[in-house]
């Protein structure tokens, strides 16, 4: 697969590049957009390296990791970011994480996000099925993956280790054969 550039009817999935820097460092330097994430607020400095390092991951064969910038269509903006991570011992599933500016927060944007990431792993990637994690106080997120079409699974007790300590994890996943694809297509 060549570079990744995934349209749907709000949104477009573009590989990560060294010029959206500023745009990513308005999220992942947001303390309100990482409030729920295993790590404080990253520095401009840091998200060029998490850009470098996707871009090499991009290279890799078989590819694993997918970190691409969210774009608004309408002016070219990058407005988030959609990660999919694809299991090493298992190669038909994978991890998926999302993330939008605060300012785009509100309107319906991130189940679009949750939908075109999901269009892309199990029409493109060929996988079989997709899961996230979220924190159990992230409220948003659970209703963004559920309302997405993807399940509840359950928790894993002490799954991440943040700066504040130990916290759990709450499972979302969907399966190839029970995703409605259509609502996209």
């Amino acid at each position: 697969m060549g570079p990744v550039e995934y349209a749907g009817e709000r949104l477009v999935l573009r590989e990560v590049e060294c010029a959206h820097a500023d745009a990513l460092h308005a999220l992942y330097g947001d303390s309100r957009a990482t409030r729920h994430l295993p790590f404080e607020p990253r520095t401009r400095e840091e998200v060029v390296r998490i850009i470098e390092e996707a871009r090499a991951s991009a290279a890799a064969d078989p590819r694993r990791l997918y970190v691409l910038s969210v774009i608004d269509p309408e002016d070219g903006d990058v407005i988030g970011v959609a990660r999919l991570h694809v299991e090493h011992d298992h190669p038909h599933s994978a991890e998926i994480g999302f993330g939008l500016r605060p300012d785009h927060w509100g309107r319906g944007l991130g189940v679009d996000l949750v939908r075109l990431l999901l269009r892309f792993g199990f029409k493109e990637v060929g996988l079989h099925r997709i899961w996230g994690a979220r924190s159990p106080d992230n409220i948003a997120s659970q209703l963004v993956m559920l309302t997405a079409g993807m399940v509840e699974e359950g928790r894993i007790r002490h799954h991440v280790r943040t700066p504040d300590g130990w916290r759990d994890s709450i499972v979302h996943s969907v399966l190839e054969d029970e995703w409605d694809g259509r609502r996209l297509d």
